[in-house]
């Protein structure tokens, strides 16, 4: 995992450079048969003096359109925006090759909207997968995860007609319960479910927890039951690889075949930075044929998506370089650590993966006004929360994380002298 670090001035160029091999419609090129897709000349004027220090601005200004998938051939998909679809495709390439380790030029992948496409993404491939492999029907393909997955799980079988499976967790550790696994599949295969879609989330949403991919592929292996294994690392991709140099969440695990990881959360991208990848040869299970007017074709949920998105989560990777990355990263979870130290001084239970910058606590510690005052996310909205979780970002200062510790602890001592 490695990258050199580059200053802003490097960056500028490479982007204003990427932009000056698009066609600009404003310029002197004959374009016909194409919308302009600059933004609206009267609100987002092209000569602001600002723009030419501006790289991430005048890509949204010129919003070129990064519609396909731009790894799946050299020719670019559309030719008149080559220069910004080409750094799409090299972040594609940094993020498979040196954050995930796979191997040079065998994954594909995309920006999606968001961490919700890009699950439904793999689910509609592996669906399509089986189908046209297995002949399966629609009412064999079972889609596999824990109850602490995200929505888009419940979301994506419900648009794709798939079969959901929850299975239980751990009330403490948040694992997947091995009964669990074992009953809920045998009660599915036992009413035809034969084929198998399994979420393994590398950082859930309200816990931060992590599922064993091992455990998971080791499991549908031994039933001798086709599956594959997506990865909603939507949260966790772009912080778990860089604190854990054990991660088994690379494409060096067989059973890892596609991963979701969200710029707009750790990476602080503008939202609309869904990244997906996949390992090669999985993307023509989605090819849109009917997109002729595409020279390259479109695989992709989205359709029609903002190139500017792609070039915010290539910049930052590349102003922090790798090491400069792994630096932030770690500096979180140290934070975290101390809180976490704090936390079981006043024998206050929680939950949290070590590789990580989540803390759920349980609720019966904190009372209503407390987490109100710091804004803590609940488990639920609509009954009695039962968890109440802090993410340690850069903007949590240590003057409120020292706050919030002092009011937890004289609420924690308030109550002893009840």
């Amino acid at each position: 995992m490695y990258w050199k670090k580059q200053t802003h001035e490097q960056i500028k160029e490479t982007i204003f450079a990427a932009l000056s091999q698009n066609l600009d419609y404003r310029g002197e090129h004959p374009i016909l048969g194409i919308p302009g897709t600059y933004l609206d000349t009267a609100e987002f004027y092209p000569d602001a003096p600002f723009l030419k220090d501006a790289p991430y601005m005048s890509a949204m200004v010129r919003n070129p359109n990064h519609i396909g998938v731009h790894t799946l051939s050299e020719k670019s998909v559309l030719e008149i925006f080559e220069g910004t679809q080409k750094i799409e495709k090299d972040l594609i390439r940094l993020c498979a090759e040196e954050i995930f380790n796979g191997d040079p030029g065998q994954q594909d992948g995309y920006v999606a909207t968001g961490g919700t496409e890009a699950n439904i993404q793999a689910m509609w491939i592996y669906r399509n997968f089986f189908r046209k492999e297995y002949g399966a029907r629609i009412g064999e393909i079972g889609l596999v995860y824990s109850e602490d997955s995200h929505y888009s799980m419940p979301k994506g079988a419900n648009i794709l007609n798939l079969t959901s499976i929850i299975l239980e967790v751990d009330k403490d550790t948040r694992e997947i319960l091995p009964h669990s696994l074992e009953s809920k599949i045998k009660t599915a295969m036992d009413e035809g479910i034969k084929y198998f879609i399994v979420i393994a989330n590398l950082s859930t949403t309200m816990f931060g927890s992590v599922d064993d991919i091992d455990m998971l592929g080791d499991f549908f292996t031994n039933m001798n039951a086709p599956f594959k294994i997506h990865v909603d690392a939507a949260y966790g991709g772009f912080i778990y690889p860089f604190t854990n140099p054990t991660s088994r969440f690379t494409f060096q695990n067989p059973y890892l075949n596609s991963i979701t990881s969200d710029g707009h959360k750790m990476l602080q991208t503008p939202y609309g930075t869904g990244l997906f990848l996949i390992r090669k040869g999985y993307f023509d299970f989605v090819k849109t044929d009917e997109a002729q007017y595409i020279p390259g074709k479109d695989y992709t949920v989205s359709g029609s998506r903002s190139g500017a998105n792609a070039i915010s989560m290539w910049m930052i990777l590349q102003i922090h370089g790798s090491e400069g990355w792994k630096y932030k990263m770690e500096t979180l979870c140290d934070h975290t650590e101390r809180i976490c130290k704090r936390l079981t001084g006043m024998g206050v239970e929680f939950f949290r993966n070590p590789y990580l910058n989540i803390i759920s606590i349980k609720a019966n510690y904190i009372s209503s006004e407390l987490a109100h005052k710091y804004y803590l996310v609940a488990n639920s909205y609509e009954f009695e929360p039962t968890w109440y979780k802090i993410v340690v970002m850069p903007h949590v200062k240590q003057g409120t994380i020292d706050s919030f510790l002092m009011d937890l602890e004289g609420e924690l001592k308030a109550r002893q002298m009840r």
